[in-house]
């Protein structure tokens, strides 16, 4: 599979999200450039997509026990992660929290939360936006310099 394709999958597939994208576009030779923009704009690109789900298919799994169970637990949990900085800082709060590098705290998490809070999809789509965009620059810079550093280790 293509290089790009595999990590446009990846930026997009849920937890590894762009921490795993990024990283080995790096790896795999693609410019840091490059890899911030692709990974960012397919992490973002799932935010409208999430919106979406939650809206309509959502609505219809809710129906099997085994689904609804799993979706009010991932449901809770990301509503307890995302609260405190929700109702202290509010939408700034929403991308600071995306914005953090660390697993379960990417664009999905922050749009489970922002619509179980029921929080205005525009605003919280740009508030997304810019934390995948922030955490985007800290993983692409992270890596690049990380990677360069193992380079020169293992000369």
């Amino acid at each position: 599979m293509n290089i790009i394709l595999q990590i446009i999958l990846l930026s997009m597939a849920p937890i590894v999200e762009l921490r795993g994208g990024i990283p080995l576009a790096i790896a795999s030779g693609v410019s840091p450039l490059s890899a911030f923009l692709i990974c960012v704009l397919a992490n973002i690109v799932i935010i409208p997509i999430a919106f979406l789900f939650l809206n309509t298919i959502n609505l219809l799994l809710l129906k099997i026990p085994s689904y609804n169970s799993f979706f009010h637990r991932t449901l809770e949990r990301s509503r307890n992660k995302i609260h405190k900085s929700i109702e202290k800082y509010g939408y700034f709060g929403l991308a600071i929290f995306v914005a953090i590098p660390l697993p379960l705290t990417g664009a999905y998490t922050g749009v489970l939360g922002a619509w179980a809070l029921g929080m205005n999809k525009a605003k919280a789509f740009a508030s997304i936006a810019i934390g995948v965009i922030i955490s985007g620059i800290i993983v692409t810079l992270v890596s690049y310099y990380g990677l360069t550093m193992l380079s020169i280790f293992l000369r």
